[in-house]
């Protein structure tokens, strides 16, 4: 069984990163746009973000895609499969693809393509995490919330074999 063995970020330092991302995104993507948050990791930031750009003047349409590409092991499999689907009217808009972390960069690239075989206007990539030590494919966050070594975390919407998605905070989960 695994457990939380070490916070990285406490509530305040999530809660206050999130807030400068979204003036950030807000000064840069000043039309309509529309978040497309990754799921299931991602709900938690979504829906903190989503407030935040409010807050600091954006009002973005929200849509989720479901990805899967760990199941309940510590390690991607490497192939990364569609689960849920957004609605195709989004040819032409300006997007904010969403994802919890970016790890080896399998499912932001796979859902980049899906969305860019869309004929979406500009798209924009937003990590609340990032671990460029583990990228194997070519892909790079335009918003980054908080970038980390190789360390496996959970908490704040991101799971270790689906636990630990409730927890405010990111710590590192051991064995």
């Amino acid at each position: 069984m695994s457990q939380i063995t070490k916070t990285l970020f406490d509530e305040a330092q999530i809660a206050e990163r999130v807030d400068a991302l979204a003036v950030d995104i807000a000064q840069k993507l000043t039309g309509e746009f529309v978040i497309v948050g990754l799921l299931k990791g991602s709900f938690v930031f979504v829906a903190d973000l989503v407030r935040a750009l409010c807050r600091h003047g954006a009002k973005p349409r929200v849509e989720f895609m479901r990805l899967s590409s760990y199941g309940l092991e510590r390690e991607s499999s490497g192939e990364v499969h569609l689960l849920g689907d957004i609605p195709t009217d989004i040819a032409g808009r300006e997007i904010l693809l969403v994802d919890d972390i970016v790890d080896t960069g399998r499912s932001i690239a796979y859902a980049r393509v899906l969305l860019e075989q869309r004929e979406v206007g500009k798209l924009w990539i937003c990590a609340l995490i990032d671990k460029p030590s583990r990228r194997e494919v070519d892909v790079a966050a335009d918003f980054v919330g908080f970038t980390i070594d190789d360390l496996f975390i959970a908490g704040y919407g991101i799971d270790y074999a689906e636990r630990y998605r409730y927890l405010p905070t990111i710590g590192v989960a051991e064995q």
